[in-house]
């Protein structure tokens, strides 16, 4: 019934930038909170960003703040992460998270996207 779809990830060398989209669609009434998880090899889930659903306040995880920026597009149903200056510990896949409210239901749920991979070489 909801879909997120996230894309821009890819290969980068350190220091580089990079852009993730995530579009949410199908019944989506209301979006509330999105963020940004990722999940290197071997390694635990880690948030990364948050961001309100009026994009009010943003969140963010001690190892990327000042170098990432969430920001959200509402009209779109979609949520960016901006990241510069990229570090190779930043390599992971990197997946979307939603709340969103579905279309005509009271129903609330918690969506994830599928990943996108972001690699970055030293």
């Amino acid at each position: 019934q909801v879909q997120l779809v996230e894309s821009g990830g890819g290969l980068v060398q350190a220091g580089g930038s990079l852009r993730l989209s995530c579009a949410a669609s199908g019944r989506t009434g209301t979006t509330y909170a999105m963020a940004w998880f990722r999940q290197a090899p071997g390694k635990e889930r880690e948030f990364v960003s948050a961001i309100s659903w009026n994009g009010g306040n943003q969140y963010y995880g001690d190892s990327v703040k000042g170098r990432f920026t969430i920001d959200r597009d509402n009209a779109k149903n979609t949520v960016y992460l901006q990241m510069n200056n990229l570090k190779p510990e930043d390599t992971a896949v990197y997946s979307c998270y939603a709340k969103i409210k579905i279309a005509t239901t009271p129903i609330e749920g918690s969506y994830w996207g599928q990943g996108t991979q972001v690699t970055v070489s030293s």
